[in-house]
């Protein structure tokens, strides 16, 4: 591992590590949830993704950031030509995406030279962790393109599979045909059933009218939108789902206009605009009165995808606080000496640990889902709860963490050199992006939970997890199944009766509680494979900070030495967290 060198007085940044090679908890949690021969075959792509990351793409994602897209209406000989213009740098992160490591295609056909078959969600969302460290701004037309993929090779006819998938699954730049998904109106963001743009059908071709309020990667090739088809019935019911391209076949521009790009408070590198459509050509996807059914898959994939992007910038914040305890000397000690700094760094570490086990188990329990098969039934109510709860709490950590590491530190934080301000701008999308944290919390509760009866399954896989834990750390493993014993009863109370203003708490206990059992269950397992047991601490400070309540006046017990042995990021003998975690 590259050490940072210090330039005099001002503590270094992250130039020269390797963000996989640094994480021991990424590759514990790859070799925990995937075979071992998958994990050879991307072991050396993954290290190459976490060298560029941490050097080259971190550098290219700066200048994207600070050079945003310009709109130019019309050509250089004065033809009636949109398009936009990107930074050089922006071309750079999306040939290392798209095509260097096809990040897009990775769930959809074989990437690698040494791997002849799709990869598993979880593992494709290894590569996405490590590249939206750099990058958050691609991240959505990386994940878009994906999805929308998912969509048409699950509900698109033959016909348009064949006319689509092969360029949105191209890894050459001059053949690809990035995706998109533009749902939000003015007057429908969360409220989907709002939506106003019409579908007409002409002499055997469906034309859209209407504008589109936000649409993230504006100017992609082929985008995923929902329109009524005339005569069709009001709400959510008279949608459908159409792939609008944004070129026709012959090269002729489609009847699409890019009205202005918002200004954005974040993710300023990519390209966020407002739509309109005059009889804009469209391919209807699947049945026509399904169209929003047929989105969700869409926007479940999104909503996994938003949470590991958002795990990733805390991942991002936690290397550079890190990076600046161990270098600033004040007061004739570096941070990580004094006590204070010690405890700041302590939860920052933590919340991002929490999401990392959150985003692996939810990826994997769509691995099982997607295999079919015994469990898969079971797996995909799993999902379809532990993803909304993943979506509102880590997006919402995320700024929490992104903030508390700008004053690690200090005031050079505060200064655009560094990457501070950049992750404290893009962590505040992550809560709005696929429906605010009211809109998945509601979903969670009242439709995953009440609806969907989908925290019977997640209980019992939780209490399976607390079983394997039991042998090896018995007292906290009673601890957690107390817990997951108040907050199911809690969260089957609150669904039943509506009671709406505590569906976010809940949806935050239920993280907590999970996220704990996880990284419990996962210090065993790692425990089994490496020696190291240092994640049943982790679940302790859960537990301590997260779970229990808090009196301010009566705070939690401080556990110097399990602090000190996290902070010395160390192999943890099982038999020496059994004690500290009593």
């Amino acid at each position: 591992m590259a050490t940072p060198t210090s330039t005099g007085a001002i503590a270094p940044d992250t130039k020269g590590q390797n963000f996989f090679m640094n994480d021991r908890t990424l590759q514990d949690l790859a070799r925990l949830y995937l075979d071992d021969t998958l994990c050879d075959a991307i072991w050396p792509q993954l290290k190459e993704l976490g060298q560029r990351v941490a050097n080259d793409l971190d550098d290219h994602a700066m200048l994207a950031n600070r050079h945003p897209p310009v709109l130019h209406q019309r050509d250089k000989y004065g033809r009636d030509r949109q398009w936009i213009e990107y930074h050089s740098s922006y071309r750079t992160l999306e040939q290392a995406a798209f095509g260097d490591f096809a990040l897009h295609a990775m769930s959809h056909r074989p990437t690698l030279a040494n791997w002849d078959q799709p990869l598993p969600v979880f593992a494709k969302h290894l590569f996405t962790f490590l590249f939206n460290q750099a990058e958050f701004g691609l991240g959505c037309p990386i994940n878009v393109t994906d999805s929308a993929a998912h969509v048409i090779r699950l509900f698109g006819s033959e016909e348009l599979k064949q006319r689509l998938l092969p360029r949105m699954l191209s890894a050459d730049l001059d053949e690809l045909w990035q995706g998109a998904q533009f749902i939000t109106e003015q007057a429908g963001g969360s409220d989907v059933g709002q939506v106003t743009t019409r579908a007409v059908l002409d002499q055997g071709e469906w034309r859209l009218y209407g504008d589109k309020w936000f649409c993230s990667n504006a100017d992609a090739d082929i985008a995923m939108i929902l329109a009524r088809p005339h005569g069709a019935e009001e709400g959510i019911r008279g949608l459908a789902l159409f792939a609008m391209p944004r070129n026709l076949e012959n090269g002729d521009p489609n009847h699409i206009r890019i009205v202005r790009l918002k200004e954005k408070f974040g993710t300023r590198s990519m390209a966020s605009g407002e739509l309109r459509m005059d009889g804009a050509l469209a391919y209807l996807v699947g049945e026509e009165n399904e169209g929003l059914k047929q989105m969700l898959e869409m926007i479940n994939w999104s909503r996994l995808s938003n949470g590991v992007k958002s795990a990733a910038l805390m991942r991002r914040a936690v290397h550079d606080a890190n990076t600046v305890s161990k270098h600033r000397v004040v007061f004739g000690k570096t941070l990580m000496e004094l006590p204070l700094a010690r405890r700041q760094l302590l939860k920052l570490c933590l919340a991002s640990e929490q999401s990392m086990s959150m985003w692996a188990f939810v990826a994997n329990q769509l691995d099982v889902a997607e295999r079919g098969g015994i469990g898969s039934n079971r797996a995909n109510s799993i999902a379809r709860l532990a993803t909304p709860i993943l979506k509102m709490r880590g997006t919402r950590d995320a700024r929490q963490v992104c903030g508390d590491a700008m004053e690690v530190r200090g005031g050079c934080g505060y200064v655009e050199d560094f990457v501070n301000p950049r992750l404290v701008r893009d962590a505040h999308l992550g809560s709005i992006w696929e429906g605010t944290s009211n809109i998945i919390a509601i979903d969670a509760v009242r439709r995953a939970i009440n609806q969907n009866s989908c925290l019977p399954p997640l209980v019992a896989a939780l209490q399976e997890r607390i079983e394997d834990i039991e042998s090896a750390a018995p007292s906290i493993a009673m601890e957690l199944r107390e817990c997951l014993g108040r907050v199911e009863q809690a969260a089957f109370e609150v669904a039943e009766k509506d009671q709406e203003t505590r569906f976010r708490s809940i949806s935050t206990a239920l993280y907590h509680v999970c996220s704990a059992i996880l990284m419990a269950w996962e210090g065993v397992e790692i425990e089994r494979l490496s020696g190291d047991a240092s994640r049943l601490l982790w679940a302790r400070l859960a537990i301590d900070h997260k779970v229990v309540a808090q009196d301010p006046l009566n705070p939690a017990p401080e556990r110097a030495d399990l602090c000190d042995l996290l902070l010395k990021e160390k192999p943890v003998p099982l038999t020496r967290a059994r004690e500290l975690v009593a």
